[in-house]
Formats: C-alpha cells, sequence, structure tokens
C-alpha cells in the first residue's frame, strides 16, 4: 500500500541533497513525519498547503518503513500513517510535482481513491 508526503520544493530538495530528512517543520515539531493515505491526500493539501504552490507528492510503500511506521488516530478520528524516524530518499517509491490548478492542487492520475 502506498501512503503519501506532501513536500515544498525545498524539503524535496533536501531530501534528494541528503538522502534523508526529518520532514517538514510540523514533522519535526511532533516528533514524527506525518503521512497521509490516497483517502486523505487530498483533505491534507487542501488544510495544510492552501494556496501553496511548488509542491511535491512523494508515494511511499508501507511495507518498506517497516515497525517505524505506526497508524495513529488523527483528526476525525481516521487513523493516519506517522514514521517514527527520518525519511531516506531510498523509502520514496516516486515523486512527482502537486501543481495548484484554479486554487486546487491536482494529483496526478489514479492517486486519488
Amino acid at each position: 500500500m502506498l501512503i503519501f508526503k506532501i513536500f515544498r520544493s525545498e524539503e524535496w530538495a533536501a531530501l534528494r541533497a541528503e538522502g534523508h530528512s526529518v520532514g517538514a517543520p510540523v514533522d519535526v515539531a511532533d516528533g514524527y513525519v506525518h503521512f497521509s493515505t490516497a483517502e486523505q491526500a487530498a483533505e491534507t493539501a487542501a488544510k495544510h498547503f492552501a494556496g501553496e504552490e511548488n509542491l511535491f507528492l512523494l508515494a511511499c510503500e508501507c511495507d518498506r518503513l517497516g515497525s517505524d511506521l505506526k497508524w495513529e488516530v488523527s483528526r476525525g478520528g481516521a487513523e493516519f500513517p506517522h514514521l517514527y524516524r527520518e525519511l531516506r530518499l531510498s523509502d520514496v517509491t516516486w515523486a512527482q510535482p502537486l501543481p495548484l490548478v484554479d486554487g486546487k492542487h491536482e494529483f496526478p492520475a489514479g492517486v486519488l481513491s
């Protein structure tokens, strides 16, 4: 199962350059890397990245993240995937731009459930 991380372009560039990342400022503050499922990704983009350009959608395979990936109840009682270690470039299955089109983020075909 793929889960998704939204990164700003500079965060994605840093991950590619350094090979690892503790995440965005919210991840550092919370002590884990926030992810979303395909069902949650659009709401995450709208709530936390409204109007932001130059975003990237990173996909990671749950099985590759091992026991450091925890599913925890968050907004609205839904379980969200949280990674309790740094995100490694080798964890990323693929990354695609997440363009802002008419005020809404346009996800790659086939991502949203």
